[in-house]
């Protein structure tokens, strides 16, 4: 199977005596309250899932993280893992510091340094912009003064919302190796499938021997589908389209950053975690408006040669009313007249009015339509 990135499987989680010893000591240790977001991005550590990271990143894997898109070490790492904190607090933190998350603690951090950083600095470095129209340049922006590098060991899991599509990459690894597929191929979302979607997932998995659906389970940004919607809406496309027995639906707890090129390299490393030897990088990987050009994320794994799992690239593809089913201006000759191109928003402005969608049949299964059309309110506001 292939290796988690940097060589081996990370797990911060404490055992059953060192989480009893460690809760006995919480009192004493100075506090920080986690948002959702940041609780997410402990478990990620200490599950494995953001291998080779131990916790969160000190001042010089900071650094390079962002004016070289690596770790100190020289590993591929394009996105900062970072916690920030008041400075008033900073002087009162000792060796440890207890992490809460809902009034329970979820870990304790060995404080290794406490750092000033530059706001703009890293805005610009992982964004690429600092137009506050960009959601991660906002989010960047409210950050507290001063960042907090250390290890973390985990005391009690978050509990997950769709416990039943919820594995950590030690589970998802043995569920492969149970199944005999050597080769996998992931396919990152935060939205409901149309046909397009199921074009890129059925073209991969021709070559590969299991398709690992991935959807991104926290914070999006308004106008993005509900996480219930995204799941019921997959569960429902399995059951009907799909071979059972090469596909594994699994949640993945982390906020969508919408930092393009960057993100998708970070969407690779997660996947390599998981197990999948294969990612799927489609046209604005992880965009949002126009921040990116249409491909760069596809341009930017020139840069990462080492990086050890394989992208396989798909630019842009439509429905071909004379071809009869979804192709690409690789394989199709045929101009714009009969082309449809699938529309997120088109599909979103009909569920909203509650008109009929034109064209649903070449633009999304019935069946996924059928579930969005049954939630009340499928977008986040």
């Amino acid at each position: 199977m292939i290796p988690p990135h940097g060589g081996k499987l990370i797990s911060r989680i404490l055992t059953r005596n060192d989480r009893e010893k460690t809760l006995r000591l919480i009192p004493s240790i100075k506090r920080v309250d986690l948002s959702q977001e940041l609780a997410f991005e402990v478990e990620n550590i200490a599950t494995g899932l953001f291998s080779p990271l131990q916790g969160f990143l000190g001042r010089e894997d900071f650094q390079s993280v962002l004016k070289e898109g690596r770790l100190k070490s020289g590993i591929p790492w394009t996105i900062p893992i970072v916690l920030d904190i008041d400075a008033d607090l900073a002087s009162e933190i000792g060796d440890h510091l207890a992490l809460y998350y809902k009034g329970e603690p979820i870990a304790i951090m060995t404080v290794e340094e406490i750092y000033d950083y530059d706001r703009a600095e890293m805005a610009k470095s992982v964004y690429g912009t600092l137009n506050e129209r960009h959601p991660g340049v906002v989010k960047v922006k409210d950050m507290k003064e001063r960042l907090v590098g250390g290890k973390i060991d985990l005391i009690n899991p978050i509990p997950a919302r769709f416990s039943k599509h919820h594995l950590t990459p030690e589970e998802t690894r043995a569920l492969f190796k149970s199944k005999g597929w050597k080769t996998v191929v992931a396919f990152q979302t935060r939205n409901v499938p149309h046909i397009g979607h199921e074009y890129l997932q059925k073209s991969a998995l021709t070559f590969v021997d299991g398709l690992f659906i991935n959807p991104v389970i926290g914070k999006k940004k308004k106008g993005d589908y509900k996480d219930e919607v995204i799941i019921d809406a997959y569960l429902s496309l399995i059951k009907n389209y799909y071979p059972e027995d090469k596909v594994v639906l699994n949640t993945l707890q982390m906020e969508m950053r919408y930092a393009g090129p960057r993100e998708a390299i970070h969407h690779a490393i997660i996947r390599k975690n998981y197990g999948c030897t294969h990612i799927i990088i489609g046209r604005d990987h992880a965009g949002v408006g126009d921040f990116y050009s249409p491909y760069a994320a596809h341009e930017i794994f020139d840069k990462y040669p080492d990086l050890g799992i394989t992208p396989f690239f798909f630019k842009s593809f439509y429905y071909c009313q004379r071809c009869g089913g979804v192709v690409n201006d690789k394989v199709c000759p045929h101009s714009e007249e009969f082309r449809i191109n699938f529309s997120g928003t088109k599909i979103r402005e009909a569920i909203l009015s509650g008109d009929p969608l034109d064209e649903a049949h070449l633009l999304i299964r019935p069946e996924v339509e059928a579930i969005i059309r049954t939630h009340p309110s499928p977008f986040v506001e």
